[in-house]
């Protein structure tokens, strides 16, 4: 459930949803004919831990600067499917075993309804599950699965790997969906250029996050690459300075996914193709140096999919 355009079936659902009263706690299930722009929005405060609780009045979203009127919002922890691209090129040697371990203790902090896709890459990505299935939730067969696969060797093509990523979250379970990239962001096999790549990832409705693990020796490693792409999403970018840092990036990063809000409003402007920009500001008075951190634009009309979302429309479509 990201910053994406996408079209809803009407069902009768609808009015009911509308006109019933919902309490915090209920959840009712809707869609509508129209077009809809999806936010996943994290809101924090000065330590960077989750401000929970706030109503949809609380949030003004911006469209090219123009203000949009919320249609829908929800405050809830739900399931993701997650992907895990794990570079696996000659410099990610080192930081394996941790790299696991890390992997291991967010599949277990995680919610235990989401779904992961372990893929590692080098020239070429490779699911390294060895059931017939390419997710899974178990923390225990991930780990597994990683240590019996995770041969470190190769060159790097890391935006086709990405790409693949997307993609590949894409065929899961559920409508939020996350990639989270343990690489040093350097690429010298691809396909696809970077630029492309952003593209792609502004089309799709996935929230990357990223910890660059590099080896200051090596050369090639763009971590600034990494910068950027969790930026556009709305994730977190990571750049641990010593190996000990990485368990720590996974532990923020598990609690990051399960802490969101999501909201929807319809655009006034659908035109195909072009990159919309968006912003979200919150009104905490009670916390101070709030941080919202969501999508930074959507293309319009990269339609995927017809989700139903679980949460509540909002009768006064927002306070601005």
């Amino acid at each position: 459930m990201r910053a994406t355009m996408l079209t809803f079936t009407a069902l009768i659902a609808v009015a009911v949803a509308l006109c019933a009263t919902v309490t915090a706690q209920d959840e009712a299930r809707f869609t509508a004919r129209s077009e809809l722009v999806l936010l996943d929005v994290a809101v924090t405060d000065d330590r960077g831990g989750f401000i929970g609780g706030l109503p949809a009045e609380s949030f003004q979203v911006l469209e090219e600067g123009r203000p949009q009127k919320i249609a829908f919002f929800a405050e809830q922890d739900a399931p993701a499917t997650v992907g895990l691209l794990i570079d696996s090129s000659g410099s990610m040697l080192v930081n394996r075993d941790r790299m696991i371990a890390g992997i291991t203790a967010l599949a277990q902090a995680s919610n235990p309804d989401d779904e992961f896709l372990p893929l590692v890459f080098n020239e070429r990505v490779t699911r390294v599950l060895d059931s017939r299935a390419d997710f899974t939730s178990d923390p225990m067969q991930l780990r597994d699965a990683l240590t019996n696969n995770l041969t470190v060797m190769g060159k790097t093509a890391f935006y086709d790997a990405l790409s693949q990523a997307i993609d590949g979250v894409g065929t899961g379970t559920h409508e939020r969906r996350v990639v989270i990239v343990l690489s040093d962001g350097g690429d010298n096999a691809s396909q696809m250029s970077y630029d492309d790549l952003v593209k792609k990832v502004q089309a799709s409705n996935v929230v990357i996050y990223t910890i660059a693990v590099i080896d200051p020796i090596a050369l090639g490693h763009n971590a600034g690459a990494l910068r950027r792409l969790a930026k556009v999403t709305g994730g977190l970018a990571f750049e641990p300075k010593t190996r000990d840092l990485i368990g720590n990036a996974f532990r923020i990063i598990a609690a990051d996914i399960r802490s969101r809000y999501t909201l929807a409003y319809e655009p006034e402007d659908t035109a195909s193709g072009r990159v919309k920009h968006v912003r979200v500001s919150v009104n905490a008075t009670d916390h101070k140096d709030v941080k919202v951190r969501t999508r930074t634009g959507y293309v319009a009309g990269s339609s995927e999919t017809s989700p139903t979302l679980s949460g509540r429309p909002t009768e006064s479509e927002g306070s601005h």
